[in-house]
């Protein structure tokens, strides 16, 4: 499962391509969301994450989620992955707790992803 670094726009079609090529409907991904960038892609959030942390990212930006490119963009998100366990930064489940962060992501990925 192909790992793919995202700092510029890329389309819809391209993450639903990356979505059939690992778990079918759904794709992984970490947002780093100080830097404005993202990793799609891979078997895990920690694989995406490691490659961020080797380009020079900081692991307290660094949050994972998933991407259901299919769905309808209201619900394509879901906030869910074991990096997100952080109870120094208040966020002591899988789920992202932070509506701040949500709303960081949710942005990132309009800007990134662009509409079919």
């Amino acid at each position: 499962m192909d790992i793919v670094v995202i700092t510029d726009k890329i389309t819809q079609d391209k993450v639903t391509q990356l979505a059939h090529d690992s778990y079918g409907e759904m794709v992984k991904a970490v947002a780093d969301i100080e830097k404005n960038i993202l990793a799609i892609g891979g078997e895990y959030h920690a694989d995406a994450e490691k490659i961020l942390l080797e380009q020079g990212s900081i692991q307290q930006n660094l949050w994972g989620f998933n991407i259901y490119p299919e769905k309808d963009r209201t619900s394509w998100l879901e906030y869910y992955s074991l990096i997100n366990i952080r109870p120094r930064q208040n966020n002591k489940s899988q789920i992202i707790e932070s509506e701040e962060v949500k709303q960081k992501i949710k942005k990132l990925v309009k800007d990134m992803i662009e509409e079919i």
